[in-house]
């Protein structure tokens, strides 16, 4: 009798295996298409010689040696680092400041969250455009409220110092609304009874913030930095659209970088090497995180 109970379930859990396969299988099948293949695709290309159309040349290792001694290369990292940093360091916490003044009673909300959100629900087009104007070195609003408070017009998008100043404003402005709204959720997650306990004890606002809102929106914060860093990474719309990596190279960043090279100069192989090493420096980036996470959490005994 037990013999035929586990015969059952034996065949009861390859029937639940099957299920969960034949659910997963479309997903994975769009996830290899369009993930997976391009990625391994990528590699592939990296390491030949290769004009996008005609006999790929095998070249090894030549075009990761060769990208590693490119001045072209390290100072669009650079900016990528520069980026990476507004976006963790300025975003983050802008979003979480938007986030509480939404949680906060603070009369008219509703309007508050329709102008907050709404950069984010531009497109990057659009916001480009928008803020080309808006730091038009003539005409531009920015300048005119300069030299109202009597300072000197800048050319924001053609100084080699400002431009990319410029548009790391830009990219916060358009992207701190999304951190907004994964902290505005997880916030309604956090229990009501652990305000309430803060408050019999005497916590005031200024700590039940650092003691209760702030450590249950750590697994958010963990969650919006592995984002920041992958979005910095592989950021090129708003790049190109307002300077193209100009100013002399000022705004070059990996992603307009690689463009250029695979579709400017076709050097599809060369682009290809600068896209593994984007998906590499993500990919070590977001393990980096994780890991510091898990040894924050090991610490607490949590993990």
């Amino acid at each position: 009798m037990e013999a035929e109970v586990k015969l059952v379930r034996k065949k009861q859990k390859k029937k639940d295996i099957l299920v969960i396969l034949s659910f997963m299988l479309p997903a994975l099948f769009v996830y290899t298409i369009f993930i997976l293949y391009p990625i391994i695709t990528t590699f592939n290309y990296s390491l030949f010689d290769w004009n996008g159309m005609g006999e790929r040349v095998f070249v090894g290792l030549q075009n990761y040696t060769a990208l590693l001694s490119d001045n072209t290369f390290w100072h669009a990292l650079k900016n990528n680092a520069y980026l990476i940093l507004v976006s963790v360091f300025v975003q983050i916490p802008l979003g979480l400041i938007m986030a509480l003044v939404l949680f906060s009673s603070i009369r008219g909300k509703k309007v508050l969250n329709v102008l907050f959100f709404l950069p984010y629900l531009m497109s990057t087009v659009a916001v480009g455009l928008l803020w080309i104007f808006m730091f038009d070195p003539v005409n531009g609003p920015v300048n005119k409220l300069l030299n109202f408070f009597s300072f000197e017009s800048i050319h924001w998008l053609s100084g080699s110092n400002s431009a990319l100043i410029a548009i790391l404003i830009v990219m916060a402005w358009q992207f701190a609304p999304f951190y907004m709204i994964l902290f505005k959720a997880a916030m309604v997650g956090i229990p009501e009874e652990l305000y309430e306990a803060a408050e019999i004890d005497g916590a005031n606002g200024t700590k039940k913030f650092f003691y209760v809102t702030l450590p249950s929106l750590m697994p958010t914060i963990v969650s919006s930095s592995i984002l920041a860093v992958v979005g910095s990474l592989k950021t090129f719309d708003l790049f190109y659209v307002m300077t193209g990596g100009g100013s002399g190279n000022a705004t070059e960043i990996l992603g307009t970088y690689m463009y250029r090279q695979a579709f400017v100069n076709f050097k599809m192989g060369y682009g290809s090497t600068i896209a593994a090493m984007m998906f590499i420096i993500a990919l070590v980036c977001a393990v980096g995180i994780l890991f510091l996470d898990f040894k924050r959490r090991k610490k607490q005994g949590v993990a």
